[in-house]
């Protein structure tokens, strides 16, 4: 093995975190770096065994990402890992135009020089499956196809209304999906019928996961294909998940490490730009519990000038952090107040809204030394967290009843960014509690 197990690039900034969090709760020391490290950043990680990069590509065109995705994944491809992993959202919203799976598959594939991609996104573990090629996603106790699913088939900016991924990614890419289907995976004897399709893929080789059974074959079949020199790979966390499986099998994992809580905080700050129903109860929940949830406009935010309507928000924050309250500003309290439509009239509104909605939250941590904040929502969380100076994370605390949204540890020569614990949340993630687990430490 190469000095680094794994690296990554996540498409937006919770994804990143959820990729993180799988590895280092079982043992592979990950560090998260927020754009690429200087030498020094680096040096000061050299004990981990998985880098990755956050970023941002999840709501960004084709063209953005030929861009800025090309010089990432170079330098991923750099550092020599076994696996360089795009990773992707579990639910696999995305679209032509903004946030092509197809199209990063393309840059990496060219890249790494490479027949093949290989691509995973069923992780049982977030109760995301994948079945002969179809996508499924659970919510609210009920498991849905991708396409009926309550939010993800009605998502403001990419719904998704095809479940059989071969199909979604023929809107998106010219290469072909081939599939490693449950049949072939689930058979006495897997790697003949695994290593028949794999020979004649000439694009993307998506292995189904529908099971923890399906995904270790899926991660035998990886590490016994991986060709010397690094394997660039595409998929959710399910892809690291079905590789630490077969890691463990092999014995190539210690012991899990042990994550203390870190206690509970007197306050902390949060910022939601999510408009996913799972937030709206968990902003309603937190209000019953202490909260101070203050609502702001999106489409002030969105605007070319929002600085009057995030200072209002700033001192409604600050005037709750001093009454010892923890404040929780928010754009929405579900679907019914989704401006989608209005906002798809402005360029650039989602972007904007999550800067102002960064540069809000970093005013409460300075002002009132905050230790301790969230940020909800994918996308929100992807142009918030930019602006707080972060340059690095770490997990601080997994969060097994809540995976793929840990508490984290921040870096960064910003005083207000160094120590920082922080969570950034997607939409989707976590049961009515999550803020108020977050504010106990776990």
């Amino acid at each position: 093995m190469s000095e680094f197990i794994l690296s990554f690039y996540g498409d937006d900034f919770t994804g990143s975190t959820d990729v993180m969090e799988a590895l280092a709760s079982n043992g592979v020391p990950t560090v998260l770096f927020m754009d690429i490290p200087d030498a020094e950043m680096l040096a000061r990680f050299s004990h981990c065994r998985a880098i990755g990069i956050a970023g941002t590509s999840r709501s960004e065109p084709p063209d953005w990402m030929e861009k800025n995705l090309t010089p990432v994944l170079l330098w991923l491809k750099r550092l020599g890992a076994d696996y360089c992993h795009y990773k992707v959202c579990s639910t696999f919203d995305s679209s032509p135009s903004v946030g092509s799976i197809g199209k990063a598959i393309e840059i990496g594939k060219s890249i790494f020089a490479q027949p093949y991609v290989p691509l995973i996104i069923g992780a049982p573990q977030l109760r995301r499956y994948t079945a002969f090629g179809h996508l499924f996603a659970g919510y609210q106790g009920e498991t849905y196809r991708i396409d009926r699913h309550p939010v993800m088939s009605r998502h403001p900016v990419t719904p998704m209304r095809e479940s059989d991924l071969r199909l979604h990614l023929a809107q998106q890419t010219a290469l072909r999906t081939d599939l490693v289907d449950l049949a072939v995976l689930q058979s006495p004897d897997s790697a003949p019928g695994i290593d028949a399709v794999a020979a004649a893929c000439g694009g993307i080789l998506l292995f189904d996961a529908a099971s923890l059974e399906s995904q270790l074959r899926a991660g035998e079949a990886l590490a016994r294909l991986r060709p010397d020199g690094g394997w660039f790979t595409a998929g959710s966390s399910g892809l690291e998940y079905a590789l630490l499986a077969h890691w463990r099998k092999a014995e190539l994992l210690g012991e899990k490490p042990n994550f203390p809580s870190p206690g509970e905080a007197e306050r902390l700050a949060i910022v939601s730009g999510s408009v996913s129903p799972t937030t709206g109860r968990q902003i309603r929940h937190a209000a019953h519990k202490g909260f101070e949830a203050i609502p702001i406009d999106a489409l002030t935010l969105a605007a070319t000038d929002p600085q009057g309507a995030a200072d209002a928000a700033v001192a409604a924050g600050l005037k709750a952090l001093r009454n010892g309250k923890s404040p929780l500003i928010h754009t929405a309290l579900g679907p019914s107040e989704d401006a989608s439509a209005a906002l798809d009239r402005l360029p650039g509104a989602r972007h904007r809204i999550g800067r102002a909605l960064g540069q809000i939250l970093r005013q409460l941590i300075e002002q009132e030394k905050v230790t301790r904040a969230v940020i909800a929502g994918g996308d929100t969380s992807s142009h918030a967290l930019k602006e707080l100076s972060i340059e690095a994370l770490t997990t601080l605390l997994p969060l097994p009843q809540s995976p793929g949204s840990p508490l984290c540890l921040a870096y960064g020569s910003a005083k207000s960014a160094d120590g920082l614990q922080i969570a950034l949340k997607g939409g989707q993630v976590g049961g009515d509690d999550y803020f108020s687990m977050i504010r106990s430490g776990g």
